[in-house]
């Protein structure tokens, strides 16, 4: 079970990095389009890494959680 966790917590920050990086991409595309200025870009850049960033914390806090709580039942 445990290692089955790990696994689900993986898959999932490996999925909130593939939707920043498709929101990263977008963003390349409006600043070639000019649809955006390059401090947008920058600004929501940060924005983004910063979101990935708690919801990373996020889902390796409750993987932890879900470890101690299957280790002591």
């Amino acid at each position: 079970l445990k290692k089955m966790i790990k696994t689900i917590g993986e898959k999932s920050k490996v999925s909130i990095r593939n939707i920043r990086r498709e929101a990263n991409d977008q963003l390349k595309t409006m600043l070639k389009e000019k649809k955006i200025s390059e401090d947008e870009n920058n600004k929501n850049e940060k924005e983004i890494q910063t979101i990935t960033d708690q919801e990373i914390k996020k889902i390796s806090e409750k993987v932890t959680q879900k470890e101690k709580e299957i280790m002591t039942v």
